[in-house]
């Protein structure tokens, strides 16, 4: 499939079914999970806040290019197993539902703003986002019957988000392509904004 917006169209198409299915509300109620990687797949796909970070963190990468298209991608699931791990042992963290709200509302905006920092820097956001992301998990997976298999579904399915949110990117090639990409990004940021309301009524 050559032609860019032939890929896009098919790649939204994906991405509208799998929003169609997410829960509006915040996936880390904190309330245990049921075990296996089926349900560790499914997980990310069940929140929108978790899916559109990990779409977002595909879409930055996208608008920054090489290396972190690749380093990006690569680094979020990373931290998210070190995070998952600090949940489990119980290592004290900020209040995890306000990072989780931020990094959607931050890597929105990185994406509405092409915001290019060093690699450096911008492996380091989303690191620290990843970290959140992760430790909910973490808080979770001790309730879970087979927490190797759930963890291994989970992060299966957070690199699915990152491949989409890049596949979507290539609307940057288009003439006017990045401003789409960028408005993307503001409703992504304005979506995770309401998180942060949630997260502060919580």
């Amino acid at each position: 499939m050559n032609d860019p917006r032939a890929s896009f169209v098919v790649l939204a198409s994906v991405a509208a079914v799998t929003l169609s299915y997410a829960d509006p509300a915040m996936a880390h109620a904190g309330t245990g999970l049921a075990g296996g990687f089926g349900a560790g797949f499914a997980h990310p796909f069940g929140g929108m806040d978790h899916l559109l970070a990990m779409v977002s963190v595909g879409l930055w990468g996208a608008v920054l290019g090489e290396p972190l298209v690749y380093l990006l991608p690569m680094v979020f699931p990373g931290v998210m197993v070190l995070g998952a791990v600090f949940g489990m042992v119980g290592v004290p963290l900020p209040p995890v539902e306000w990072g989780i709200a931020l990094s959607v509302c931050a890597l929105g905006l990185c994406v509405a703003c092409a915001l290019r920092p060093r690699v450096g820097m911008a492996m380091i956001v989303v690191a620290v986002f990843g970290l959140f992301h992760g430790y909910a998990h973490g808080k979770e997976l001790p309730s879970a019957a087979d927490p190797i298999g759930y963890s291994t579904g989970f992060v299966l399915a957070t690199g699915s988000l990152h491949v989409l949110g890049i596949g979507l990117g290539v609307v940057a090639r288009w003439p006017r392509g990045m401003r789409a990409l960028r408005a993307v990004g503001v409703g992504i940021a304005v979506t995770g904004a309401h998180f942060v309301v949630q997260a502060a009524r919580a």
